[in-house]
């Protein structure tokens, strides 16, 4: 090997570019966030031929100062920290120093600036790392970055490069990204002299929504529920999609610590645990949430495009995270929130429920002037309840009563899904409330309404345990084992026990009675991977729900059966009061509202 020695600047650059410069859109990431962090409104962003050519970005920030344009561009120079203290109080979406630097070093830069409150601006240009002398220029209050000929210098990273349309769409995405971050900031794209975006600034939630909605998808707003909960020195806001409308893929999911978009496993896994219940499996949900926490309780030094943070109390913040969401798809009900009745329904057909503010929020329960509820006897099989009945050790509780007679509909207030008017082709219920149509699926909603009796059964009940005749010993990691013995108590409750038996093994006594026939050794090694890694595991309840929703499945009325009008209304009545009703068990809608607009453009009224 040759001797040490130290890299020459230009060098150092390069190599700084290569962890924060990947493409064109990476430039453009860096730029924005120093208009954002300089307190800009209104920010421009100018591309040509996908950004390979030209990126430029202008904003009406608080400017540079002509003595320090020189001290922008070197390595490690910065106005966003000064001190250690400063390092671990992060509140700004850059503070490394490197961006500037690393871009002047593998493409044609310039940067002109004029300070707030000065009568000029200045300029200074880069090229091969040798910088000229700043000059004075024309500009507004404000900054423009323009970088030109990205990798010029550099052949080998250039032929890295996507078509121009490739680099283009991340361009416009991660602007999608950082225009949802920043809901008071007027952001501007455009290629090749075309304007492509325009997101005026929002003032207020409803703004904000349509903002959104370019994002997500114009049926977003209506799909989805509105969060807004604090707690623990964090606050969670934002909206979730709900289940039924869900994904294919994970491309719709904006999460934001502190105003800075990150991708990280102990949010991903709160968020996929809050679904579990009410999901496919292989389904993704859409969400735009923003996560607001002391500063001191994130650490964002730990990526160099400071994509991904360190949470000081991760279990804490899954916590947060999944409570809030579960609680919040947990308190959707079928008919929640309805408009008024004057309301026209603007909104897509297979929307299952509109917006839900969750602060000041309906219970679900419905109880009209002149009707009593209802209850439900469809002659459901009894064999499924039986049998989990004596899992727990107790007796299944006795079939519900159906009412003997219904007011008619335009006596005193109508519930949210109305009442029912017909069955069709022993599938559907059709009912009707005060704004239209109602198409209820009866298998999907009952399906519902006897897994959340089940678990709620279950909820009050001791759980069984099974002793295996042969204790099973399994091998795990030493992590997972010292997991097995500080979080006993909790399986143990669970019905599952282990023991540590070594530095790398545990010894499975017990499991729950509901889990028979389950690969032990796998559920093992699952439950103590989750614990070691996020501090808690959800994997026995859900395995335990998965055969709770078989049950239900089998325990629930079937198509092709035919209902009596108050067994129809007893239903809508069960639904209104069930907790994720909205969807059965797999995700499915179990309900669609069809208003009067609607009915009327199908049939061509008023034109």
């Amino acid at each position: 090997m040759s001797r040490i020695k130290p890299l020459p600047p230009d060098l150092i650059n390069q190599i700084a570019a290569g962890e924060v410069i990947e493409r064109p859109s990476s430039v453009v990431k860096e730029l924005v966030e120093n208009s954002l962090d300089a307190g800009a409104t209104r920010i421009e962003v100018d591309i040509e031929l996908g950004g390979a050519r030209l990126i430029r970005v202008r904003d009406d920030g608080d400017g540079i100062a002509p003595d320090d344009l020189s001290l922008a561009v070197a390595s490690h120079a910065t106005s966003k920290i000064g001190s250690f203290d400063d390092l671990e109080h992060v509140a700004s979406m850059g503070f490394r120093g490197e961006a500037l630097a690393s871009m002047s070093s593998v493409a044609r830069f310039a940067i002109t600036s004029r300070l707030r409150g000065d009568e000029q601006a200045f300029r200074i240009e880069v090229d091969s790392g040798r910088m000229q002398a700043a000059r004075p220029a024309q500009h507004p209050q404000g900054t423009s970055v323009e970088v030109r000929d990205l990798f010029y210098n550099v052949p080998a990273r250039r032929k890295f490069l996507r078509a121009e349309r490739t680099e283009f769409a991340h361009i416009d995405d991660l602007l999608k990204s950082l225009a949802l971050a920043r809901r008071g900031v007027e952001f501007r794209l455009s290629h090749n002299g075309k304007s492509v975006r325009v997101w005026k600034a929002a003032r207020d939630d409803q703004a904000m929504l349509m903002r959104v909605a370019e994002v997500l998808g114009d049926t977003f707003p209506q799909q989805s529920l509105r969060i807004d909960h604090a707690a623990a020195g964090m606050r969670l806001s934002g909206w979730v999609g709900l289940p039924t409308a869900s994904r294919s893929q994970a491309d719709s999911q904006y999460f934001y610590v502190n105003g800075r978009l990150v991708r990280d496993r102990v949010v991903a896994h709160a968020v996929r645990q809050a679904y579990a219940d009410v999901l496919f499996h292989g389904r993704h949900p859409a969400f735009v949430l923003y996560l607001e926490l002391d500063p001191v309780g994130v650490d964002v030094n730990v990526h160099p495009a400071k994509s991904e943070v360190r949470f000081r109390e991760q279990r804490l913040v899954h916590d947060f995270l999944f409570r809030t969401l579960h609680e919040a798809l947990a308190e959707t009900r079928a008919g929640q929130h309805l408009p008024a009745e004057s309301e026209a329904w603007e909104s897509a057909p297979t929307v299952a429920a509109p917006a839900l503010q969750l602060s000041g929020r309906s219970n679900g329960n419905w109880q009209g002037s002149s009707f009593s509820q209802s209850r439900l006897q469809l002659g459901v099989r009894e064999e499924p309840l039986a049998d989990y009945a004596n899992l727990l050790g107790e007796v299944a509780p006795a079939p519900m009563q159906a009412a003997q007679s219904l007011p008619p509909a335009n006596d005193g207030e109508v519930p949210p899904l109305g009442f029912a008017i017909a069955q069709l082709k022993t599938i559907y219920i059709l009912a009707e409330n005060a704004h239209g149509l109602i198409l209820v699926d009866m298998h999907a909603a009952h399906e519902r309404i006897t897994y959340e009796k089940l678990k709620s059964g279950r909820a009050c009940s001791n759980l069984r345990s099974q002793i295996l005749l042969v204790p099973l010993s399994v091998a795990v990691s030493a992590k997972e084992a010292a997991a097995a013995e500080e979080h006993g108590d909790a399986l143990a409750a669970w019905g599952l026990e282990l023991s540590r038996s070594g530095p790398s093994a545990v010894v499975v006594r017990r499991i729950p009675a509901l889990l028979e026939g389950a690969d032990v050794g796998e559920l093992t090694r699952s439950v103590l991977g989750e614990l070691a890694q996020h501090g808690s595991s959800r994997q026995l309840q859900e395995l335990e729900n998965e055969l709770l929703s078989t049950m239900a499945c089998h325990g629930s009325v079937r198509a092709g059966r035919r209902l009596t009008t108050p067994e129809m209304n007893a239903l809508l009545r069960e639904m209104e009061a069930t907790e994720r009703s909205g969807q059965c068990n797999h995700g499915r809608p179990t309900w669609v509202q069809l208003g009067m607009t609607e009915l009327d453009k199908l049939f061509l009224r008023g034109r």
